[in-house]
């Protein structure tokens, strides 16, 4: 064989190696993440906390730990007006105070505080100044730990090009990593990147781990690709489905009486 065939040959089975390996990625990531992870049940009641977590459940920066509205109002009911349901420490009483809180936990290594004081920079709040650099510093040091908040936050940052160069790929790649671990709101943004670039069978995939996790965005995604002739009527009735058994999973009486008096 000469050396320019050889080449070529070379060429061919590198070619052949790297489509292997994107085959196996992309298997992937799709086998993977059809459940949500630990951290987004309650720590108290150890239920999921229905989506949006934010409408659902409160941070509390003494622990970094979300606990729902039901076990919320539970512990007010006992009294527990002044402090964390969960670790029983007193709420902070200023901003200062809350960002000691976390900048202690921060000090420990804490994932999910690293990854809340990016929030904190980037929105400019609890005394801080906007600091968006700062923020993609942190929430990278958060994602190496394994927060899928970190991987959410910079894949919108590099893939939007918001605070710092775009990087499309870089972004996709960081929501490929918090989806594979069951983050929903992840998983909804690679399907809308792959309806946008047209791929409507792969789009309708991701949408669908993620309604059936009980994503309301992404089951209301796989309805308008029904109307545009891009999914079938069967698929989205299993979205619908498998939207409202999630949903159903995440309610408790507690809870429901919680959204009754507005907590």
């Amino acid at each position: 064989m000469s050396d320019a065939a050889a080449a070529l040959a070379g060429l061919a089975d590198a070619e052949s190696s790297d489509t292997r390996d994107l085959r196996q990625q992309q298997q992937q990531l799709m086998a993977s993440g059809h459940e949500r992870p630990e951290g987004d049940a309650c720590p108290i009641c150890f239920d999921l906390i229905e989506l949006s977590m934010a409408e659902h459940a409160r941070m509390n920066t003494c622990c970094m730990k979300r606990v729902c509205n039901g076990c919320r109002l539970a512990a007010r009911q006992r009294g527990m007006n002044d402090r964390c349901p969960f670790c029983r420490t007193p709420f902070p009483a200023d901003d200062a105070s809350t960002l000691a809180m976390i900048q202690k936990r921060v000090s420990k290594g804490d994932s999910e505080a690293i990854a809340y004081l990016g929030d904190k920079y980037y929105n400019g709040s609890l005394g801080l100044a906007k600091d968006v650099p700062r923020a993609i510093e942190l929430w990278t040091e958060a994602a190496e730990l394994g927060s899928l908040d970190a991987h959410y936050s910079l894949g919108d940052s590099y893939y939007y090009g918001d605070g710092i160069e775009e990087d499309e790929p870089r972004g996709i790649h960081h929501w490929q990593q918090a989806a594979m671990r069951g983050d929903a709101v992840s998983r909804h943004k690679l399907g809308a990147v792959e309806h946008y670039n047209g791929d409507y069978e792969l789009a309708v995939q991701h949408f669908m781990i993620s309604a059936k996790v009980g994503y309301d965005l992404s089951l209301n995604a796989i309805k308008e690709m029904f109307k545009e002739g891009h999914a079938t009527k069967e698929q989205y009735a299993e979205a619908l489905l498998g939207y409202r058994d999630a949903v159903e999973e995440t309610k408790s009486p507690q809870r429901e009486e919680a959204k009754r008096l507005g907590v």
